[in-house]
């Protein structure tokens, strides 16, 4: 069981969108209790597509790096 201050982390480096997004909707998926996520990619694509999924969602999230994210419940 993960605790809700486990940071999770993706790498969707090398996947093509939406492929990252759906790494994350997964991830959500199969943590519930996890309250953090980080991801990385390297689609150019997941620039606008890892915040538009989050801000759909109500979650929170904040640039850590060209195309990494810290992303919250």
């Amino acid at each position: 069981m993960v605790s809700d201050h486990t940071i999770i982390s993706i790498d969707a480096r090398g996947l093509r969108c939406p492929l990252p997004v759906l790494r994350l909707a997964r991830a959500l998926r199969e943590n519930p209790a996890a309250e953090a996520f980080s991801l990385v990619a390297d689609d150019p694509a997941a620039a606008t597509d890892i915040p538009a999924f989050a801000g759909e969602r109500g979650l929170v999230y904040e640039p850590t790096g060209p195309l990494a994210w810290l992303i919250r419940r």
